[in-house]
């Protein structure tokens, strides 16, 4: 990232702010010469979203959220109040929103930009489903004025940052031109600064498996549980679950009876964490989420984690982890099995995990990627493409 610095006023919309977002915009506000101010409002009640209220190098502007709806509703929508306003007052050269049909206010956002000239990204997961123009449904079909509707909202923009390769095919899918398709890596971590100590193996000693996240019954500690109680007795590892949520309670209590061996940190952070990775031999995320997956590799750990919404794949390969089906604590316990057995080869899955995110996946290289992209799209013909079509 040394040397990259915009000179363009940068705006960018989210949804809301969460608190592992601060140090990317704040990497990014560094580089633009002219500011980078960013608008977000409130998490719905129901949601386990741990969110900033302040930045230091970024200008902040809260949002006021009506949220439609619950979140996790497949009908939830989202206005937010005060957009236009914002964008009048920080007047951004280019601004990148969240590529969310779902926030209907956005639209508001692409015509006021559009109309001043300005170009417009959406940057965010993909286009989960996505289906050609050439094999979509019938538009009268349900189905065919979802995808119909995803097609006009994507089309709208200027250019789209996808988080993973998967998500930059999704997004070609819907007919978007690949010149107008980029990915960021979705980090969460800064570069390491250094690599992690040697880790001797110690003949005797049962392995050591770490699991790190918000503990809620979607993060699938019970198939965790499970998975380890499923192995031979001999390599049945310490368990150790660092983290607190609204599901400790369960899953201490699944423990106690399904396995013992489990051990629950309780929330930890700075040297207090560290230690922990660098006790752990293999780091496991059964379910949804994942933000920790970058530091157990910036720790040298191999990698065990669910298949979900394409942020792993370009993160977990075959030499550095496992991707496993969700929901099949035997598919699990069958992974577990084959990595502890090896511990040698762990280590050396290890060493390739810390490769991947000192020089592939990290902060600095998101930061990289979505000032590129911010660049190319500013040079082209505002929405050229539409013409096309």
């Amino acid at each position: 990232m040394a040397g990259l610095v915009s000179g363009i006023r940068l705006g960018i919309q989210q949804r809301v702010l969460p608190v592992y977002r601060v140090a990317f915009f704040e990497l990014l506000a560094d580089r633009c010469r002219a500011g980078l101010a960013v608008f977000a409002g409130a998490p719905g009640k129901s949601e386990a979203i741990h969110t900033a209220a302040s930045l230091q190098v970024a200008s902040y502007y809260p949002a006021l959220n009506l949220h439609l709806g619950r979140v996790e509703q497949p009908f939830y929508l989202c206005w937010q109040i005060g957009l236009l306003r914002w964008l009048a007052e920080w007047q951004p050269q280019a601004l990148v929103v969240e590529a969310n049909p779902r926030l209907l206010s956005t639209r508001l956002a692409l015509r006021w930009m559009h109309t001043r000239g300005r170009a417009v990204l959406g940057w965010g997961l993909g286009a989960p489903g996505a289906i050609s123009p050439a094999t979509a449904e019938a538009p009268s079909s349900p189905a065919g004025l979802r995808d119909l509707n995803r097609r006009k909202f994507f089309e709208q923009f200027d250019g789209l940052i996808a988080y993973s390769q998967r998500g930059a095919a999704e997004f070609r899918a819907l007919g978007i031109p690949a010149e107008r398709v980029f990915v960021a890596h979705n980090a969460a971590a800064p570069r390491p600064a250094q690599p992690p100590r040697p880790k001797p193996i110690e003949p005797g000693k049962r392995p050591q498996v770490l699991f790190v996240g918000r503990l809620q019954a979607r993060k699938r500690i019970d198939h965790l549980l499970q998975a380890c109680a499923m192995l031979p007795e001999k390599l049945q590892p310490d368990l150790t679950i660092v983290g607190d949520g609204p599901a400790r309670a369960m899953f201490e209590q699944l423990a106690r009876t399904l396995y013992p061996r489990a051990h629950f940190a309780g929330a930890q952070y700075g040297q207090a964490l560290d230690a922990h990775f660098e006790a752990a031999d293999l780091f496991v995320l059964p379910g949804t989420g994942g933000l920790a997956v970058q530091q157990a590799m910036a720790h040298g750990l191999a990698v065990i984690v669910a298949q979900g919404d394409g942020t792993q794949d370009d993160l977990v390969r075959s030499e550095n982890g496992w991707q496993i089906s969700p929901d099949d604590p035997q598919v699990l316990s069958k992974t577990l099995q084959l990595a502890l057995n090896d511990l040698p080869r762990l280590r050396q899955m290890g060493q390739n995990s810390y490769r991947i995110v000192a020089q592939e996946i990290n902060l600095e290289t998101m930061a990289q990627s979505f000032m590129e992209a911010v660049d190319q799209v500013r040079a082209m013909p505002l929405r050229s493409f539409l013409s096309r079509r």
